[in-house]
This record gives C-alpha cells, structure tokens and sequence, in this order.
C-alpha cells in the first residue's frame, strides 16, 4: 500500500523554504511514494506549482503536478506537457478544476475526460495519470450513475489511478469501487485523506466540495468550541479509525491532504504504524 502526500505551492521565499523543511520530515518519517502539487482556480498558482514541483523533483522525489481543465488553452496545456517532460515528470494529476470566482467559462476545456484524452494524444504512455473520483459524488453531478459515466469515461481515455475527495464514510468508498468495477474498470483508486485540526476550516471545506461530515462528527466538533487540542486529539482519533478500517479492506493507498502540514498526517501514520520511527 502506498501513501502520498498533497502540498500547495506556497506563495513566498519563506513558505517555499517551510515547505522543503516538511518534505523532509516526511521523507525521514514515512518516506511517500510521491507528493502531488496543486494547480490553483483558474490556474492561479501556475508559476508557484512549477516552482514547487521543481524543488521537490529536484531534491529527487517522485513529484505529480496538477493541471486542470480551468482556463486552459490547448497550446498552454501542451508547452506545460512538454516543460514537464522535459524536467522528467512522469506522473501527473488531470483535473477539471474549479471556476475562480469572475470566470463565467472553463476554455477550451469543459471535462477532465477531455484533458486526460488530450494529454495522452500529446504524449503518449509518458505520463503516469491519476484523476479525481467522487464517492459521494461531486456536487455538481446530475446524479451518482452520471458521476461514475464521467469516471468510467476518464479511465477509458487513458487515465491510470485515481485519487478520490476525502471521505469519513468507508460504505461510500467501497462502493464506488464496486460500482466502476462492475462497469469493468479496475484501476486503483486511492482514498483520499484529511486530517482534521480546524473544526471551522473543516466543515467550510466539506460544505464546498460536497464531502459529508457524519452528524455525530460535526456535533463533537462544534461541541469542543475553541477547544483545539481536543478538536486535534477527536479529529486524529477519527482519521485514524477511518484508515485502519480502509487498510484491513484492502485499499491501494492512502493520499493524505496534508494542508502543508506535517505534524497531523505523521501522528495519523504513526498510529497506524506506518513512520519508520
């Protein structure tokens, strides 16, 4: 079983030296198999996902940017294609991505379908791809059977793996896997992971992306108040029930969103006897 972890491209010459201090902790704790880094709205973090990308494949880690449908023209997504390659990138996350606030279109984009489809007509079997998968649905899908067409349809195209939102319901993992595998897809599907530290940051999160919070969890959270050692000492007890629950079922990994911290995805992990410590 694999874990990776989610970083987004800090905004400063600090934040990106914090950022490679957390990286090596990691790497001297849990070691991942490669880190992921986000694209912005819009493409709003364009040169910071370069930049960070390129500290970690530099610092030698298996490194997989994100690039997303939003805003994208087909010229700008194949000189990203070719500058990666170039780099020796071979992993990659292909996402649709989010409208940033003012844009009233997508480009020339509208699917991840279409992106994924379009990265490999440019670059054949180069990249390794993943893909976003919903198990409890994306909040703008019509309905869960068109949400997993979309999904079965990304796969078709050329997708790899995939990494899903993050979940506090193993029922809804699992049965999305069998869903796609019953329409004949059988490629990992990562269970994506977030630790809780912030009950507000939490809940305004999983409002957003449609992830659903158990009531019994949003009760104890809003119930700690202030509270955020106990919110912290919950929210680890609840991640770490959660993947022990997905590893004893056979999960191909665990994809921690990590928020640019290091200290509660490692206590998760460290519970799960998963650091080298």
């Amino acid at each position: 079983m694999e874990i990776s972890i989610e970083f987004f491209p800090p905004k400063t010459t600090d934040g990106l030296d914090r950022l490679e201090k957390i990286r090596q902790q990691y790497n001297a704790q849990l070691n991942p198999a490669f880190y992921s880094v986000t694209y912005g709205a819009g493409g709003s973090t364009q040169a910071g996902t370069l930049q960070t990308v390129r500290m970690i494949h530099g610092a030698g880690d298996v490194v997989a940017p994100h690039l997303s449908c939003v805003g994208n023209t087909r010229a700008l997504v194949a000189e990203l294609l070719s500058h990666y390659k170039e780099l020796g990138i071979k992993k990659m996350v292909a996402l649709r991505g989010d409208l940033p606030s003012g844009m009233g279109q997508y480009g020339e984009f509208h699917h991840a379908n279409e992106l994924v489809e379009y990265i490999r007509s440019q670059t054949q079997d180069w990249f390794h791809i993943e893909v976003a998968a919903y198990p409890e649905s994306h909040p703008q899908a019509k309905s869960p059977e068109k949400d997993i067409d979309f999904f079965v349809q990304k796969v078709r195209v050329g997708a790899n793996s995939a990494i899903t939102q993050y979940f506090f319901n193993c029922d809804a993992y699992f049965r999305f896997v069998d869903e796609v595998s019953r329409r004949g897809v059988d490629v990992p599907i990562v269970a994506g992971i977030m630790p809780i530290t912030s009950s507000a940051q939490l809940l305004r999160f999983s409002d957003a992306c449609g992830a659903e919070v158990p009531r019994w969890v949003r009760l104890r959270l809003q119930s700690f108040g202030d509270d955020t050692l106990s919110i912290k000492a919950f929210g680890e007890e609840v991640v770490t029930n959660l993947c022990e629950k997905l590893i004893a079922s056979g999960v191909p990994g665990l994809h921690f969103y990590s928020l640019n911290q290091a200290e509660p995805t490692l206590r998760i992990t460290k519970n799960l006897k998963l650091t080298k410590s």
